[in-house]
């Protein structure tokens, strides 16, 4: 077949570079990783004093800043000199939406440079390079592990904006977390409702903060903690609500069948349970659609349709009651069948 020749098309090819670009992505990681935001936050710096305050090399720092500014990320108010636009402003560590910890650099960068490897092979690229799955390889790095967990918590806050909007909590007797992590979610609501009590279900590593999390929010009276895999200790029975909160966004349909069929046999006949998770919709490229790509080189997990979720908790032997749109999430609400 022989190529038509067509004349240039500049724009579509500008475009093709711009989605093709990582380097963004990687200095905006790396100067997250600096905490550099945090030294901008009382004004402009120069590169050389952020070089100082971040133990830095000047020269190479000033070419990462500049393409931060090409992005609008960072602004250049004279040669040299860098301060926060609206859009940095949200990587400051303080700032109540922080995001700074939703850019994680390493492990999972490496694992997407083999994306080839699992679109050959339908294995997960993760294991492939190091050895061991995703989440056994973050359990025995401390370090990654937190910087994993505070990735999960900068979402969780912009979640809950939204959560506490779309959906009517006020009825919410008692409210159980599977897979809550730090307790972060239930103690946001519990403090909006006083009669609302909770029960947080997670690992032992995963609940370490949440005794913490919940005196702060002043809920600690009314929140309890059951440390263990959903897996393995009994699933509180009767709640008025379950939430299964960015979890089953990690299992595969086997094991993510397994929880829901746990979940329904904890369930009182008029329980309702509220799956949270990204999803794919359509054709739009939206947090769903990329997630679902890393998750393809992770592990086993997927980020699913709103009719892959149908049908799971169908399986499960469940009835969906209806789905509601969260910004970064949707909300599948359902019932036992």
């Amino acid at each position: 077949m022989t190529a038509q020749r067509s004349r240039p098309n500049f724009q579509a090819i500008a475009r093709l570079a711009e989605l093709g670009d990582f380097t963004t992505a990687f200095a905006l990681r790396a100067t997250c990783k600096l905490r550099l935001a945090d030294y901008l936050a009382e004004g402009p710096r120069s590169a050389d004093e952020l070089a100082e305050a971040t133990g830095t090399h000047a020269p190479s720092l000033l070419r990462a800043l500049r393409a931060l500014v090409a992005k609008d990320i960072l602004a250049e108010p004279s040669p040299g000199r860098f301060e926060l636009t609206d859009m940095g402003d949200l990587l400051r560590s303080d700032h109540p939406l922080s995001m700074r910890q939703a850019f994680r650099l390493y492990p999972d960068v490496q694992a997407l440079s083999e994306l080839g490897y699992t679109v050959r092979t339908g294995e997960a690229a993760f294991a492939h390079l190091f050895g061991e799955d995703y989440f056994t390889y973050l359990a025995a790095r401390p370090e990654l592990l937190d910087d994993f967990r505070g990735s999960q918590a900068a979402l969780t806050r912009l979640e809950l904006l939204l959560i506490s909007r779309v959906y009517n909590w006020s009825n919410v007797g008692t409210l159980v977390d599977l897979g809550g992590n730090d307790g972060a979610l239930m103690a946001a609501l519990a403090s909006r409702h006083p009669d609302m009590r909770g029960v947080l279900v997670d690992l032992p590593e995963a609940v370490a903060e949440a005794p913490k999390v919940f005196a702060e929010a002043g809920v600690a009276n009314r929140c309890e903690i059951v440390s263990g895999s959903f897996f393995e200790v009994p699933i509180p029975t009767g709640a008025d609500v379950y939430v299964i909160k960015r979890v089953l966004v990690g299992f595969g349909d086997t094991e993510a069948e397994k929880l829901l069929a746990a979940v329904r046999a904890a369930m009182g006949p008029d329980s309702r349970l509220l799956v949270m998770e990204p999803m794919v919709t359509g054709d739009d490229f939206g947090t769903g659609t990329g997630l679902d790509v890393l998750m393809l080189v992770l592990n086993e997990g997927r980020v699913r349709t709103a009719e892959e979720f149908s049908r799971l908790l169908e399986v499960a032997g469940f009835t969906t009651s209806r789905v509601l749109e969260a910004g970064l999430l949707r909300i599948v609400e359902a019932q036992r069948g």
